[in-house]
């Protein structure tokens, strides 16, 4: 049976941790011995709480691929808590606080078209487990600006007897998606993972940032959805995206980040019949795979990694996701392995004349 990590502080000290992630923390040769063990100690606050989000957040992901199942839907799932770097972010930039943070936890549902993603919405909705927690964020209907689609919606863990009582109330943020929208958000974080820009917060290359936008517009119109009125009609829009793609060779660079990300090509045979899996992308685009067996032990070395990453600098970004077949990964997670064949596939389409294609 699987060992889940439960918290091992107080809510307060939680809030205090949320308070100070929020803020710079000194780190370095000229820090004192107490300022190094103030720091070590918020961090391992931190992610005790997010760690005790692990088995709600399985909780949700197996109720969510229960629907899926009983709808005859074509779907995927998978889950992973919400890296410190990312946390950090949030903390610093909204008005939210560690210990009411929607996402900390994540579980995400990738269907084949719209009308799938449609269904299991409705389904939930009629019936879940687990409490639907405030307003659902529709930014399939109403597009975010920069182009971002996706349906969010946040449970509230209701325990099912004494034993898991402890993960009352934990917020877990279900991402609802169809195979064009994730190309599409997959793309976006490839070419910033490949350019060391963060095009997924409107940082960087403007050019990339306007193709992106128009190129969701685009997925929107095939798929029959909404597209954000700030761009302009379908006709506008490919001349448009032709011009940024011969400025800036986008289609060129796609299939240069294809080709340049090298991950283990026998991670499969190794990692046998384990669900979770560290993923460690580094600034020379090489991926590093680790399988665990157990959840604690995944978890520790993701704190002590993360601990690398916001003390010391480091420029790794690392990931723990769990998957229901090893061979998921990368549909699940194509960002990290620079698989943006289906975006560049569709580009190309559109600045030929042809429409995107809405199953892959």
């Amino acid at each position: 049976m699987t060992e889940y990590p439960r918290l091992a502080y107080s809510m307060k000290a939680v809030r205090k941790a949320g308070d100070r992630l929020a803020k710079p923390i000194q780190f370095g040769r000229d820090i004192t011995v107490g300022q190094y063990v103030d720091a070590l100690e918020i961090f391992s606050i931190a992610n005790s709480w997010r760690d005790s989000h692990f088995l709600p957040m399985r909780s949700v992901r197996f109720s969510v691929g229960h629907h899926i199942r009983a709808l005859r839907l074509e779907g995927d799932m998978a889950s992973r808590p919400k890296r410190m770097a990312s946390i950090r972010r949030k903390l610093r930039e909204s008005t939210t606080n560690l210990d009411t943070m929607n996402d900390i936890g994540g579980c995400r549902a990738i269907m084949a078209d719209i009308k799938g993603v449609r269904s299991l919405l409705a389904s939930m909705r009629d019936k879940f487990p687990h409490e639907i927690h405030s307003r659902e964020f529709n930014y399939i209907d109403e597009p975010k600006p920069d182009g971002y689609r996706s349906h969010h919606i946040v449970f509230k863990y209701r325990p099912r007897d004494a034993d898991t009582e402890a993960f009352d109330g934990r917020r877990i943020e279900l991402q609802v998606r169809t195979k064009l929208q994730h190309s599409w958000a997959t793309a976006v974080e490839a070419v910033g993972l490949f350019r060391g820009q963060d095009l997924k917060h409107g940082e960087g290359d403007q050019d990339w940032l306007r193709l992106f936008q128009l190129m969701s517009a685009e997925f929107a119109h095939v798929e029959q959805c909404p597209v954000h009125v700030s761009v302009p009609d379908h006709n506008d829009r490919v001349r448009e995206l032709r011009d940024l793609n011969k400025r800036i060779d986008a289609i060129g660079i796609l299939e240069k980040i294809n080709n340049t990300t090298h991950c283990p090509e026998n991670f499969v045979h190794k990692a046998a019949k384990t669900r979770y899996y560290l993923l460690q992308y580094g600034k020379d685009h090489k991926l590093s795979i680790e399988p665990f067996w157990a959840l604690i032990l995944g978890a520790r070395k993701l704190k002590e990694i993360e601990q690398k990453i916001e003390l010391r600098g480091s420029e790794v970004k690392a990931v723990l996701v769990e998957v229901d077949k090893k061979e998921k990964l990368v549909e699940m997670y194509p960002n990290y392995f620079g698989d943006v064949y289906l975006f560049a596939r569709n580009l190309k389409s559109i600045c030929t004349g042809k429409a995107a294609i809405e199953y892959s």
